[in-house]
Parts: structure tokens; C-alpha cells; sequence
């Protein structure tokens, strides 16, 4: 049986099957001890069952399949306040069986309790597969920003959408009308 629980410090050390994806956005330790520090409510890891060997390491332990990790921000006075999903991601070799989904459910449930007006992730254009994903959780691409993401070795930057998801707050789904032009990332609150 899967087990969901609060991301902890010993976690740093154990994620790099999720971490080392080529569409996963990595950060260094001050970054994810920050979330943890501010918004440990918002950093949930699964495990499968005990006993599986991580990686090459010689010790048995319980690999970890899949974190999410996120926010609260935004002004509850402009109806800004919301969940931000800041990292999302499933070791390939646990894909498709539901698991980001459930992580993202959790992750909507912390926000409506916290009175959040909407959640909203960004997400590479290119990855057409977790766009589609995240479509069919009901997201919507509010926006578009321009080179959101760095590239490496020369390549242009990349496009992000910003995806939203409208929560019960916001009754009337203003959070979610979409913008009719892009934006800069210096653009964004």
C-alpha cells in the first residue's frame, strides 16, 4: 500500500529518482527547506512498500515514488490568494497509475481549507503530456509567459502556462478567466 505523508529533511537525500527527470524543475536545499520551513502542510512525498532498494545503495530502504510541493501566496483583498503548486513529480517507473493526481487532490484540499480562491501551477509548454494531465483535473491556461524557463547549451527560452483550477471561493470563476495576451515573467506577482 502507498503511503502519503509530510516530506521530511531525510527526504533530501532520498529523492533523486523523482529529482533527476529532464522535466522536473530542481532547486537546490536552501529552496526546498524553505517550503518546509513556511509551508509543510504544502510538501506531501508517497512511498511504496518497504523493503525496495533505492537506486545503487547497498542499505534497503522505501523508495519514494512521487513529492508535491507548494504554497500559499496572493492577496485575499484582489481575491488573489491562492495554492501554488511549486514542484509535482512521479519517478517514471510509477507514472500513470493516478498517483499525481492524488497528490494534486490533496493539494487543492489544503487550499480550500486555507480559504485559497484558486490553484495555479506552471507548466512547459513543450510537456504536452502533463498539460493534458492537469486539463483533465479541470485546469485551464489562464495565461501564457514568455521565456519562464531558462534553457541550457543555447537553445531559446521556453514558454510557460500558467494553469489555474478555480476553487469554491471563488463562486463567480473570475480567478480563472483567461488573459487574451502573454505576459513577461516580470510581469508576474
Amino acid at each position: 500500500m502507498t503511503t502519503l505523508r509530510a516530506f521530511t529533511c531525510d527526504d533530501l537525500f532520498r529523492f533523486n529518482n523523482i529529482n533527476l527527470d529532464p522535466l522536473t524543475e530542481t532547486y537546490g536545499i536552501p529552496f526546498y527547506l524553505q517550503y518546509l520551513a513556511h509551508w509543510p502542510e504544502y510538501f506531501i512525498v508517497a512511498e511504496a512498500p518497504g523493503g525496495e532498494l533505492m537506486g545503487y545503495s547497498a542499505t534497503a530502504l522505501t523508495i519514494c515514488m512521487f513529492a508535491v510541493m507548494g504554497k500559499a501566496e496572493g492577496s485575499v483583498a484582489r481575491e488573489e490568494w491562492h495554492g501554488h503548486v511549486t514542484a509535482l513529480s512521479v519517478a517514471p517507473e510509477f507514472r500513470r497509475l493516478g498517483l499525481a493526481a492524488k497528490l494534486m487532490e490533496l493539494l487543492e484540499e489544503i487550499s480550500e481549507k486555507k480559504g485559497g480562491f484558486f490553484v495555479d501551477l506552471f507548466v512547459r509548454v513543450s510537456n504536452q503530456v502533463a498539460v493534458n494531465m492537469y486539463k483533465q483535473l479541470g485546469y485551464s491556461v489562464y495565461r501564457t509567459v514568455l521565456e519562464y524557463y531558462s534553457a541550457s547549451s543555447g537553445e531559446p527560452d521556453e514558454d510557460a502556462y500558467d494553469m489555474r483550477k478555480a476553487l469554491s471561493r471563488d463562486t463567480e470563476r473570475k480567478s480563472i478567466i483567461p488573459l487574451p495576451h502573454p505576459v513577461r515573467p516580470e510581469d508576474i506577482e
